[in-house]
């Protein structure tokens, strides 16, 4: 080790270094306007120069622990080397060189997201973050989306939704409905044609009987069949309307009837043939009718 550092210490290495450094051209730099420049292959040199600059200080700046301090002057000095280039790129254009704007990429930083937001200090809109210094306090907040309004709809907006569908005409499309009411519908649908060949078979015995003249027997046959069911319904009804009637009589104050009133059992009869002269004018037909009223006569039947 020793004898390498007396070799480096010697006279003649140090003459040799001299003179290795007087052959070397002065350091160039870069101009400081843009517009000083005339020749274009220089005007390129100098943007590659500046090019080279913003990507060493951009993956610089991605490093978190420089402190607050450094990341503002990084990105300062980003910023202002950037509008640098632009104007070497102008210059260019005006020495008859490509437009480096028009066919270069976006500026972007190493995470690929640009945005241009005022600075805090007041430097202008085309002011630029990158890096760490988009986490710095002041500057977190510009990146902060604001949260989203909800805009109340208006009574245009809710109405525009509206179609079928809100009315309920579309609820059969699914066949939901379909399946569900299917084995409902065909059981009333069953129900409703017996009740009808039950009615139909009533008003042919009733045409028999007339046709043969067994007329009292029969109708009252298919009376008591077609009122089996309502009969007990309606008698119940008329007595309890009796029993209140009856009821509003006895309170009230006592008086002489001049006019012999029904009893129970004439009620009921009564009610009954009603009913019975009812189903016989809504079943049978008016020839019916008349051939029965005939029978009647014939077979001096006074009901």
């Amino acid at each position: 080790m020793a004898r390498n550092e007396e070799k480096a210490q010697s006279m003649l290495n140090r003459f040799i270094a001299l003179k290795a450094e007087e052959k070397k051209k002065p350091k160039e730099r870069r101009p400081y306007l843009a517009s000083e420049c005339r020749d274009l292959a220089e005007a390129d040199k100098w943007r590659q120069q500046i090019m080279r600059e913003i990507g060493r200080k951009v993956a610089e700046i991605q490093n978190e622990g420089l402190g607050e301090h450094r990341l503002r002057d990084l990105n300062d000095e980003i910023n202002k080397l950037i509008r640098e280039k632009s104007h070497w790129e102008r210059r260019i254009i005006e020495l008859g060189g490509p437009n480096y704007t028009k066919h270069s990429a976006k500026m972007t930083d190493l995470d690929g997201n640009i945005v241009d937001v005022p600075n805090p200090s007041g430097r202008g809109p085309g002011y630029r973050y990158f890096g760490a210094a988009k986490k710095l306090p002041g500057v977190r907040e510009l990146f902060e989306k604001p949260p989203e309004l909800r805009k109340r709809r208006t009574r245009y907006d809710i109405y525009k939704r509206i179609d079928a569908s809100y009315y309920g005409y579309r609820d059969d499309e699914d066949g939901v409905l379909e399946r569900v009411e299917g084995p409902s519908e065909e059981r009333m649908r069953a129900e409703a044609v017996e009740e009808w060949q039950r009615m139909e078979e009533i008003r042919k015995e009733a045409k028999r009987a007339v046709k043969s003249g067994e007329v009292a027997s029969v109708v009252n046959v298919a009376a008591k069949e077609v009122l089996f069911e309502e009969e007990e319904e309606v008698v119940e009804e008329e007595r309890k309307r009796e029993r209140e009637m009856k009821e509003n009589l006895d309170k009230e104050r006592e008086f002489v009837v001049h006019v012999p009133l029904p009893d129970e059992k004439e009620i009921e009869k009564m009610v009954l043939e009603k009913k019975k002269m009812e189903l016989l004018s809504k079943y049978a037909s008016d020839m019916l009718l008349e051939e029965q009223s005939e029978a009647k006569s014939m077979l001096n039947i006074q009901r």
